[in-house]
């Protein structure tokens, strides 16, 4: 028996890809290559990649990625991170600088501080440091720091529960 699928069907394969395939798929259509660093894989030092980076397992040292940067639920991330954008699913400490968009899925940790133009926080994401707002986000500052001239900061800290949360 043949079956010949109707061009006006989704494509089931599609329709049942979880979302960090279609992350993935989406980050290579952006930049045409995806490095992925594997649920097995430990690394530590200087990891760089021309395109977009996924990292399932461990890494320890700095990341510079010219594409973005998405961290899957089981990662497991002590670095720096300099990219395009960055989606955190899993435990990440460190420093974030972006120039577009970083994201905080829910179940993600993010330790440490993010310099980005935009930030979005899941609710049952965790998010324990300072964001600072760049409307230019540069990820040649060396300090991580933005001055209040380039763009809004926000500074939010957790402490027992409450949030606080400063607009200059």
């Amino acid at each position: 028996m043949i079956f010949k699928r109707d061009d006006d069907d989704p494509d089931p394969v599609e329709a049942t890809a979880p979302a960090t395939a279609r992350r993935e798929d989406q980050m290579a259509d952006q930049n045409g290559e995806v490095t992925i660093v594997g649920a097995g894989a430990r690394l530590e030092g200087n990891v760089m990649s021309a395109g977009s980076l996924r990292i399932d397992g461990q890494i320890k040292g700095q990341i510079n990625a010219e594409g973005d940067v998405a961290l899957s639920p089981q990662s497991e991330v002590e670095a720096d991170i300099r990219a395009q954008n960055v989606s955190v699913a899993g435990a990440f400490k460190g420093n974030i600088i972006v120039k577009g968009k970083a994201h905080l899925a829910r179940g993600g940790r993010v330790d440490g501080n993010i310099t980005s133009k935009t930030l979005v926080i899941e609710e049952g994401g965790i998010f324990h440091g300072q964001s600072i707002m760049d409307g230019g986000a540069s990820a040649s500052s060396s300090s991580g720091q933005a001055g209040a001239s380039q763009g809004a900061q926000a500074t939010a800290q957790t402490e027992k529960g409450t949030d606080q949360v400063k607009v200059p």
